[in-house]
């Protein structure tokens, strides 16, 4: 079978039905894999086991914090098909809901209400409308200073690209190395080391693909940019694709990111129509509904139309990523500073940031005047963060850095520079700089077993510790709050997030304790002994 065929099953599937009787059976005939590897697929993903035509009610950290358990009761007690979604990406528009793979922003439970048992009746008509976008901060108003710009009109002049040919791709990769641009898609690895990993392969089959499987919970910066600039998007990945050798790329997007898609779509039809890039091929590809598909490998895994467990490294897609090819894969946020750095240089985009290279895209939300992104220098403070969002609704009691992976810490920290190394020196991490900030009315207890709970629904389960580990955490937890504060379930907590953190295959389990021992470590006052 080619390789090509293959990637369809999980297009087939969802024609089919998922995991419907029979299903299974008719995509193996048509595709000429066994049944089991079918079925297998269609099991693995959310949306393809859960089906798509129903309602799903966010129950992120940010969307609970805004009321989402009453939406969810709403909608059950209306008859809706309802059931509860991990992260939406809306964690600026909470709470949110999910129909038929559109995000619904900001539902309120009389919504849910007069909808009935109807799910085609709440918001009827949203998804043909113009795609919405979330707040952006007003540094966006002086683009001298900034490297993605999303307040600016679309470009498709193709400037950028035209100039990195001229440039030719040795002095691309240069200028990408000067720039000192780090991957901002949680482990700010340098970009250039992957750029010149693919351009040195002897192998001249090479692919790009974009991650856009955005999935953490806090985090929606690649919603935005896709949404509002896919005009960038796609120019950073020519210029990318072109700069090591490659020819096809592939843009891998959250199978919950229908608007995006479709804008994309828009962006790539107008740059085709225009005569751009017509020396490469694009792919768009939704996923299917899996948090694990954020980790590179397990992306690549899901591309080829499998399940999307992640890969033991090395090798690394440099050498052996899509179909055994060299690959480079990059966040989108990543790739969208491209166009600026080949345009104003490298050593401009060095200079905009404070404790590193660059800007960056702060997502906020939680217990905030203003959620949004914000396009800060990178190595901003929590307090100029909340400065440009318009400030705590109450008073500081906590905050999430990076996402759900890097835990919580105290008010006290609020000065430290959220950047990569200052919050690796707190046990912490930038992540995805998706933050969350919770006043002194929440409960950190509460917090973290929203957060484990998810960890433990999205473990894809290929490696003992995190399978088992995440299951742990999260029931120790809730046998905790369940047993009026017995501290005994908490007991070996630490011991098995050390196991998870030596013995997991992928980052998921590595930092997936995280929120419970960084709860305890910094909270000990919301972990009291019971009486």
């Amino acid at each position: 079978m080619s390789a090509d065929s293959r990637s369809e099953i999980p297009d087939r599937l969802q024609e089919a039905g998922g995991t419907r009787p029979g299903a299974a059976a008719d995509v193996a005939r048509e595709t000429g894999r066994p049944e089991a590897e079918v079925y297998g697929v269609a099991s693995f993903f959310d949306l393809l086991r859960a089906g798509d035509r129903r309602v799903a009610v966010c129950t992120g950290l940010s969307c609970r914090m805004q009321g989402a358990d009453r939406v969810l009761a709403a909608a059950r007690d209306a008859g809706l098909p309802v059931r509860e979604a991990a992260c939406l990406a809306a964690c600026d528009r909470a709470p949110a809901v999910l129909k038929d793979r559109v995000v619904l922003p900001e539902v309120a439970p009389e919504e849910c209400a007069s909808a009935g048992d109807d799910w085609l009746a709440l918001r009827p008509g949203f998804e043909d409308e113009d795609p919405w976008c979330g707040a952006i901060g007003p540094a966006a108003s002086d683009p001298e200073h900034l490297a993605l710009d999303l307040a600016g009109d679309a470009d498709f002049s193709g400037a950028a690209a035209a100039r990195a040919q001229e440039m030719g791709a040795a002095a691309v990769l240069d200028a990408i190395e000067a720039s000192g641009l780090q991957g901002r898609g949680g482990a700010g690895f340098p970009a250039h080391i992957k750029w010149r990993g693919v351009a040195k392969q002897a192998e001249t089959t090479r692919y790009v693909v974009l991650n856009a499987d955005e999935s953490e919970p806090g985090t929606f910066k690649d919603r935005e940019i896709l949404l509002r600039r896919p005009d960038r998007v796609i120019e950073g990945l020519a210029i990318a694709a072109r700069a090591v050798g490659a020819r096809v790329v592939y843009c891998y997007l959250r199978g919950e990111f229908e608007l995006p898609r479709r804008a994309m779509e828009r962006a790539l039809a107008e740059a085709a129509s225009r005569g751009l890039y017509d020396d490469l091929e694009f792919h768009l590809h939704a996923g299917q509904g899996a948090y694990i598909c954020g980790e590179e490998t397990a992306l690549l895994e899901a591309l080829e139309g499998k399940r999307g467990m992640p890969r033991l490294k090395p090798p690394f897609p440099v050498e052996v990523g899509l179909w055994g090819k060299p690959t480079l894969i990059h966040n989108v946020e990543t790739i969208a500073c491209v166009p600026s750095i080949v345009t104003r240089g490298g050593a401009w985009f060095e200079a905009l940031g404070r404790t590193g290279a660059g800007t960056k895209l702060y997502c906020i939300s939680g217990d905030v005047a203003r959620p949004g992104n914000y396009e800060l220098p990178l190595g901003a403070t929590l307090d100029e963060l909340l400065e440009a969002a318009g400030g705590m609704v109450g008073e500081l009691k906590a905050f999430s850095p990076g996402g759900a992976s890097s835990g919580f810490l105290p008010a006290s920290k609020r000065d430290v520079p959220l950047d990569f190394k200052a919050l690796a020196e707190l046990g912490s991490m930038l992540g995805s700089a998706g933050v969350v900030v919770l006043n002194t009315t929440r409960d950190l207890k509460q917090a973290a077993l929203d957060q484990l709970r998810f960890f433990s629904e999205e473990s894809c389960g290929q490696c003992a510790p995190c399978r088992i580990g995440t299951r742990y955490q999260h029931e120790a937890l809730t046998r905790h709050v369940n047993g009026g504060g017995d501290l005994q379930p908490l007991k070996h907590v630490d011991r098995v997030a050390n196991e998870m953190s030596e013995g997991s295959i992928c980052g998921l389990g590595m930092t997936a304790s995280l929120p419970l021992t960084s709860a305890m470590s910094w909270f000990p006052e919301d972990f009291p002994p019971g009486a």
